[in-house]
């Protein structure tokens, strides 16, 4: 295994979780109220990993491990995402304080600071995935990367908006927006660390039917919901129409 095989994916890894701190820039540039493209990038987003979920990674874990324990995984996969969604419903806190404008509110300090840390629990397994996937195959984990960037963005700015609306402070809206992204990375690190010597074609099987169902579930649970609010269906189908096109061309040509 040479240095370039972990490097690539952790790269790949570390851009998508950036991407967070991405989101909090447009928040506090005051571009987050032009919200006319913001349905289509959701849609966008989903699309790509709904598609790379059932065609690609489910796909190869039934070729792997079989029909039986390939589903088996999946819906293991979404049940932890469940979960994790009720223990920490950070959806939920998201809509409510992205309503808030405040000079400083100690709750709402709070709020933001709980945002943080149930975003880093979502974006574990993400930087899980992106890793693994890189690692066997670079044009899947380009593509999830991408995917996956496209959707932090949102939630870049679910962390800025309370933390800057409590206390008018852009650096630490941009700060928490980057502890919450960097959690993705950390999960490449640990994935590496305790799957490296057992990564093979059946653990990869398993692993990748748990990623769908993760993958499946955030876009089920996460980005269908916000890209079909305030009249946007439209743009929503047509992201997720080209999302899916998309991942389909890179499929033939990457």
């Amino acid at each position: 295994m040479n240095f370039n095989e972990v490097l690539i994916p952790f790269a790949l890894t570390f851009l998508a979780g950036l991407s967070t701190v991405l989101g909090s820039l447009i928040f506090i540039s005051n571009t987050f109220i032009k919200k006319k493209y913001f349905g289509f990038f959701l849609g966008l987003s989903a699309g790509v990993m709904l598609y790379l979920s059932f065609v690609e990674l489910l796909s190869y874990s039934i070729k792997g491990i079989g029909f039986l324990y390939s589903n088996v995984f999946f819906f293991a996969g979404i049940i932890f995402m469940a979960v994790v969604d009720l223990l920490i419903p950070h959806q939920y806190l998201e809509e409510r304080t992205l309503k808030k404008n405040k000079v400083f509110d100690r709750k709402l300090l709070s709020t933001g600071f709980v945002i943080t840390i149930g975003l880093i629990i979502h974006n574990f397994p993400e930087g899980m995935a992106v890793f693994l996937s890189s690692f066997s195959d670079i044009r899947l984990g380009v593509l999830m990367a991408v995917a996956i960037a496209i959707h932090n963005i949102p939630e870049g700015i679910a962390v800025a908006a309370p933390i800057y609306h409590a206390t008018l402070n852009k650096g630490k809206a941009i700060k928490y927006a980057f502890i919450s992204g960097m959690a993705e990375p950390l999960g490449a690190i640990i994935s590496y660390i305790l799957l490296r010597p057992y990564l093979n074609r059946n653990i990869l099987s398993y692993v990748f039917a748990v990623v769908a169902g993760i993958m499946v579930y955030i876009s089920l649970d996460e980005l269908l919901p916000a890209c079909f609010k305030e009249d946007q269906g439209h743009r929503a189908i047509i992201g997720i129409v080209i999302g899916m096109m998309t991942a389909f061309c890179s499929m033939l040509f990457l």
